[in-house]
């Protein structure tokens, strides 16, 4: 396998080609990911939700998000790292929103960042690919503005939504983005957005139309313990069963006296 770069992921969509991702927030998974071929990641602030037991995605800090990227980015080798930039670190201004970009990329092996938000965010987009940074877009259900959406629900039902969602799109491709996630919208809109623009379309909960999909890898392997899945999850594996199974046994082996045995002793 050939390294994965921006290049790469363009022409994926330009050939036709459908372009799997998946969330990644820790070296182990991340070296298992790449080898299995996946070829991008997005270290999302959903860490702070699948691994922290965060509410909601709001609480998670640059710091956080520079630990985790830089882990996933020590353990792929093929697979495109692009890595969230958390609330708050660049909707304050353009110098931190570059600042913040640039530490992502210096500091936690980024090779790309993503932003929340259409064309309100154009200028912060424009202004971070300016400085030679690939900027990935996310419109739609954007879980930082939550507050503002009333929760995590579908946005674009309605055909007002569903312009300005469009708007969105058209807004990001001409800031300079890369590629663009959608989230939570209905597939006939993603389908529309997929076909006017260049740029490649990720969905989530946005139906088979995009040039690629993205799941988060705690969802798609079945390791969140208490969480309801969406809609849009399938769940390719059940970690949680075999880890509780595991444990079990683990349980039962040092309570009988069984581990560690003599193969397991120095």
């Amino acid at each position: 396998m050939k390294k994965i770069t921006v290049p790469d992921i363009a022409g994926m969509k330009a050939g036709g080609r459908k372009i799997p991702v998946l969330t990644a927030y820790s070296f182990p998974m991340a070296r298992i990911l790449d080898m299995a071929g996946i070829p991008m990641f997005i270290v999302g602030d959903s860490v702070g939700m699948v691994e922290a037991g965060y509410d909601n995605t709001m609480p998670v800090t640059m710091d956080e998000m520079i630990y985790h990227s830089r882990a996933v980015a020590r353990g792929r080798t093929y697979a495109l790292v692009v890595t969230d930039m958390p609330f708050g670190s660049y909707q304050t201004g353009m110098d931190e929103a570059r600042r913040n970009a640039a530490r992502l990329v210096k500091e936690g092996g980024a090779e790309a960042v993503k932003v929340e938000g259409g064309g309100r965010m154009a200028g912060v987009i424009r202004a971070i690919a300016d400085m030679d940074i690939p900027v990935m877009g996310h419109i739609g259900l954007t879980p930082q503005s939550i507050y503002r959406m009333g929760g995590f629900r579908v946005q674009g039902r309605l055909d007002a939504e569903g312009e300005r969602i469009i708007e969105d799109a058209r807004a990001v491709e001409e800031a300079g983005a890369f590629s663009v996630v959608l989230e939570g919208i209905p597939a006939g809109l993603a389908k529309e957005i997929t076909g006017a623009l260049k740029i490649p379309t990720i969905g989530i909960g946005a139906g088979p139309h995009c040039d690629g999909q993205v799941l988060v890898v705690n969802d798609m392997l079945g390791l969140n313990p208490d969480a309801h899945l969406p809609k849009y999850v399938k769940q390719y594996a059940d970690l949680k069963g075999e880890i509780s199974a595991a444990t079990a046994r683990y349980i039962k082996d040092v309570s009988e006296g069984i581990f560690p045995s003599e193969e397991h002793s120095y």
